[in-house]
């Protein structure tokens, strides 16, 4: 898993910034946490939680989003490659486990 750190959700939010996405954070009622107004690309996240919520909200998002990893930034993307091989890997010792 990537640390849950405001480093690490800055680099989210430039990663969501360069796929075309607008991050706002605000209070509402979400039933998960978090909007997403697709018609526009924003995500809205509420402004309550903590940056470890935040982080893990944005990579739920992130599961979600069909988008062209070519478009990344090369610092982007080796952050992008990174969150997928610690999904991966937490995918397959949840497999493993009885």
């Amino acid at each position: 898993m990537i640390s849950l750190t405001k480093h690490s959700l800055q680099k989210l939010e430039v990663l969501f910034q360069e796929l075309g996405y607008v991050i706002r954070y605000e209070k509402g009622n979400f039933n998960s946490g978090y909007c997403i107004v697709e018609d526009r690309n924003i995500v809205i996240i509420n402004k309550f939680f903590e940056t470890d919520a935040r982080i893990n909200t944005l990579l739920d998002i992130l599961q979600n989003v069909d988008f062209d990893a070519g478009v990344l930034s090369e610092k982007s993307a080796k952050f992008y490659q990174r969150i997928l091989q610690h999904s991966t890997i937490e995918e397959e010792q949840t497999e493993e486990q009885p």
